[in-house]
């Protein structure tokens, strides 16, 4: 990708979340609610994170391992997507929640407070997983 279309940078001290090596994120230009320079969660690689739509990883959050976000998703707080999870369109996960496995949560759909959805979870449109919450079964929309 052109150095000029990219909206974030990765932060060259690497740490490590869910036993993946990780580096924060630094965005590169302002979109959306981010400002240029506002430092992001943590991404195991670039392929964790678009650098088109408004997606964003705040605070303490990561997306690793071959997660995927993008579309105008945004994880925040010290919510995890991990393994080979998407989350895009407008989605919001936070509080401590984790997405993971295969699973895909999408459109308007929200995981919040310590949920955790697994397996080949499909989490969409208007719904909510939140409390301590868990969703694993297969094919479950």
């Amino acid at each position: 990708m052109n150095e000029e279309c990219k909206k974030y940078e990765l932060l060259p001290s690497p740490i490590t979340i869910n036993g993946c090596t990780a580096y924060k994120i630094k965005a590169l230009q302002s979109f959306g609610n981010v400002a240029v320079g506002q430092i992001g969660g943590a991404i195991s690689s670039e392929a964790n994170l678009s650098h088109f739509g408004c997606c964003w990883i705040y605070d303490n959050a990561a997306a690793v391992g071959n997660a995927k976000v993008y579309g105008n998703a945004k994880i925040y707080d010290n919510a995890v997507v991990a393994d080979n999870a998407q989350v895009y369109d407008c989605a919001k996960i936070g509080g401590n929640s984790v997405i993971k496995g295969n699973a895909q949560v999408y459109d308007c759909a929200r995981v919040l407070e310590n949920a955790v959805v697994d397996g080949n979870s499909k989490i969409r449109g208007l719904m909510r997983v939140y409390g301590d919450s868990k969703v694993k079964e297969e094919n479950w929309e």
